[in-house]
């Protein structure tokens, strides 16, 4: 039966050679469009949520703001300053805290014989390493418990920076002046791309224990706190259990929003989701609409050979043929012309992706787009498409040649 079939098939698209040709051109170029667009509309995706996820790993950042409201016979306008002491305070208050941090952030002037230049640096814990990603490059190392109990002089520098004062020399134990205080370079972080900042890039900023900035500069108030909690579906209830639990402390109304400022990665995370999810549907729309244009190119392909094998129908059905092998015959076809075209498209795109993902990102606009990412969930959405468009365009075909008339099939010219 199997092979009747693809007998038929194959003397039907050497009837219809150039409109058959043209389809299965249709079909690949729609398929290709379909394939692209969803795999450069995924590596955006991931790029995005890389992007975001760098700049704060599922943290919220706490700021101090002012009071918005009277409380317990005290005025509004009240600055609310968080000390040190509050990290452990937030700390042993809320168990559903994973990690904290202190951050301290000056601008410092950083000098190398006689190569100086500014940059932010940040005081802060070893728990800051996974919450900001700051991995280390191989041969270095981010912070740890020693550095920030012994007050060590040890410093961790961005990519960037690093590369603007040791050039191509090892900048892994080497010495650097920071504000005139010579400072042990640790480590170095890896390159990273990131959507989202706060004083500037990590590429071009210096880490230092919170301890030793403190002593260096003697700041007696933190310029925030980095928050990362257990779950991260329950950062609501975290906020809330930081207002309350500072407002015993500085004495504000818990529900007064303007006393801290809280910048959630968390939700912006969640916000970035959805914009990369409304990317990709307009992608699929766009590509899915062009794969439909070709789809009516299989239909009328069907169509034009229901019409041409009218009277040949017409016997099989007056010798015994079933409507459902005539309806089968046609749908099989238009199935087969589908995934012909489908699988030129799908091998087509796989190798412009695989090319593509070879190209160096760079550092302009393009290491923002990502790079394209054919995945399983794209070729099974693909698949079933061309599965659909298959059916659809064979079917009313078929139903067509299944419902013919023996006698006026016959008498059909």
């Amino acid at each position: 039966m199997w092979l009747e079939l693809l007998k038929d098939f194959f003397l039907d698209l050497k009837t219809q050679r150039t409109r058959s040709l043209l389809t299965i051109i249709a079909i690949t170029w729609g398929t290709i469009a379909v394939v692209l667009l969803l795999s450069f509309g995924q590596g955006l995706g991931t790029q995005m949520e890389n992007g975001l996820l760098n700049a704060g790993n599922q943290i919220m950042i706490l700021y101090g703001g002012e009071t918005g409201m009277q409380f317990e016979g005290m005025p509004k306008g009240r600055k609310i300053r968080m000390v040190e002491e509050d990290v452990e305070l937030l700390k042993n208050a809320i168990p559903e805290i994973a990690m904290i941090s202190p951050q301290y952030h000056q601008n410092v002037r950083l000098t190398l014989a006689k190569f100086s230049t500014n940059t932010e640096c940040e005081g802060v814990n070893p728990a800051f390493e996974e919450m900001r990603r700051m991995y280390p490059m191989s041969g270095g190392r981010f912070l740890n418990d020693v550095d920030v109990e012994q007050q060590r002089r040890v410093i961790v520098l961005g990519s960037k920076i690093a590369a603007d004062i040791f050039g191509k020399e090892a900048p892994v134990g080497s010495v650097v002046l920071l504000d005139n205080t010579p400072f042990t370079v640790v480590g170095i972080i890896q390159k990273k791309i990131q959507t989202s900042m706060n004083n500037g890039p990590d590429d071009e900023r210096a880490v230092m224990p919170y301890s030793t900035f403190r002593t260096m500069y003697g700041s007696k108030r933190v310029n925030s706190i980095v928050v990362r909690p257990s779950d991260p579906s329950k950062q609501a209830e975290l906020k809330k259990d930081i207002f309350r639990v500072l407002s015993r402390k500085y004495h504000f109304n818990p529900a007064d929003e303007r006393t801290l400022f809280i910048w959630d990665f968390i939700e912006e995370a969640k916000i970035n989701a959805k914009v990369s999810l409304g990317v990709s549907i307009f992608l699929f729309s766009v590509g899915f609409l062009t794969l439909l244009i070709a789809g009516v190119g299989v239909a009328n392909v069907m169509y034009a050979i229901v019409k041409e094998r009218t009277r040949e129908i017409g016997i099989r059905i007056a010798v015994g043929a079933r409507r459902r092998y005539i309806l089968g015959q046609f749908i099989f076809q238009a199935l087969l012309i589908a995934f012909i075209g489908g699988t030129i498209g799908i091998l087509f795109s796989w190798g412009v992706i695989s090319l593509m993902r070879l190209i160096p990102s760079g550092d302009g606009a393009m290491q923002f787009l990502g790079k394209p990412v054919l995945s399983p969930g794209i070729m099974l959405m693909t698949t079933g498409i061309l599965g659909v468009i298959g059916l659809l365009a064979g079917f009313f075909p078929a139903r067509k040649a299944a419902s013919l008339d023996p006698v006026d099939a016959l008498r059909y010219e």
